[in-house]
């Protein structure tokens, strides 16, 4: 199952219009907004934290074995153009095909919830630390223009939608289902012969998890046609849901 590094930003001075907050603030609680989500739909992540930086936040990341860095911030004009902009940029690596392949389903998502969608565009950039530096795939997003005070509203108003739209692209990205919310419960492997083979997604020609044996204890994520994502120490998969008993 695939795990990404969550990376909002650490950035605390960059205030919003109107007095609105900062970009570390809206950014990580975006973050917190994905984490249930995540975790429902079966991505494993690690996030950075506020008191981090932009570069300790790579290093971490490099530290780790992710597919995918995701980097999450917000906007601002340059000078002499302060809250005269508006858009969403996804950067990526000239020359990564996953990375780009990544920002393209962010884009095509966030083109349906934002209200200026020809604003919307992946970009690819050399010059980006947690683009440029990252040794898994990586997307920085720009989530709107917060200098600008239409951006910074809509920012802030759309938390729960944004958080939706990019957790939905992760995991058409990964080919796996969405599931928005789980409500979890314990199992237990239930097999007479053998093992039950855990697999990477709802499919007997997807890749090889791990194998349970009769009596294993597990906690069921969320059902999926005769699928059950279960949870098993620091691991995530899918099995045969016959061969689980529930509750």
């Amino acid at each position: 199952m695939p795990t990404i590094y969550l990376s909002p930003s650490t950035q605390e001075f960059n205030e919003y219009a109107d007095g609105l907050g900062t970009e570390e603030e809206w950014m990580n609680r975006l973050a917190d907004a994905m984490e249930p989500q995540l975790t429902a739909s079966g991505i494993r992540f690690t996030r950075n934290t506020p008191d981090m930086t932009a570069a300790s936040s790579i290093q971490a990341s490099n530290a780790g074995s992710y597919d995918l860095h995701l980097a999450l911030h917000t906007n601002a004009s340059g000078a002499g153009q302060e809250g005269r902009n508006r858009g969403i940029l996804a950067f990526y690596y000239p020359g990564s095909p996953r990375s780009q392949r990544a920002a393209e389903f962010f884009v095509d998502g966030l083109k349906a919830i934002y209200p200026l969608p020809a604003l919307v565009r992946t970009e690819p950039t050399t010059t980006i630390g947690e683009v440029r530096r990252t040794r898994a795939p990586a997307v920085l997003l720009e989530l709107g223009f917060h200098d600008n005070p239409e951006d910074a509203q809509w920012i802030v108003t759309h938390i729960d939608a944004m958080a939706e739209s990019l957790v939905l692209s992760l995991t058409e990205y990964f080919g796996l289902p969405f599931f928005p919310a789980s409500t979890p419960q314990p199992g237990e492997v239930r097999v007479d012969l053998g093992v039950l083979d855990v697999y990477a997604r709802p499919s007997y020609d997807s890749a090889l998890v791990a194998q349970l044996y009769d009596g294993a204890r597990v906690t069921v994520v969320n059902e999926y046609y005769g699928w059950y994502l279960i949870r098993f120490g620091d691991q995530v998969g899918y099995a045969d849901a016959r061969f689980l008993a529930v509750g």
